[in-house]
């Protein structure tokens, strides 16, 4: 079932307000389905989408707070940051020695939402 807050987010943000609806869009062209491949693979990492919920779910943390969060060592989380940082996805700021991450774009919540929902919806629809 989908989850009408996050729908509601994700349309009330101005860059999604903007762009019309999926089905309304023309065939997505071969760039297009190239930089939606980039995406997907650059999420389709189990510590990057853990890392991703937990800021979520934090609004904001810092890298050593996010590696205690995923049980992952600072310089592992860093790693998969600079990932996340070089496709948009989560932006940073400095405060001191440390740097502390968040999301950057609310539709990427909602596709998570989405992503879990599937899975969570495909595993009832197995039992």
């Amino acid at each position: 079932m989908v989850d009408m807050d996050i729908t509601t987010l994700i349309m009330e943000q101005p860059s999604c307000r903007t762009k019309p609806a999926l089905g309304e869009r023309p065939l997505l062209t071969l760039e297009q389905a190239a930089d939606l491949t980039g995406i997907f693979k650059v999420l389709a990492n189990e510590n990057r989408l853990r890392i991703l919920h937990a800021l979520v779910r934090a609004k904001e943390l810092r890298v050593s707070e996010l590696a205690d969060v995923v049980g992952m060592s600072p310089q592992a989380v860093s790693n998969q940051l600079q990932l996340l940082v070089l496709r948009g996805i989560l932006g940073g700021r400095r405060e001191g020695p440390n740097s502390h991450y968040r999301i950057s774009d609310p539709c990427v919540i909602a596709l998570l939402n989405y992503g879990l929902c599937l899975s969570e919806e495909a595993e009832e629809r197995a039992e």
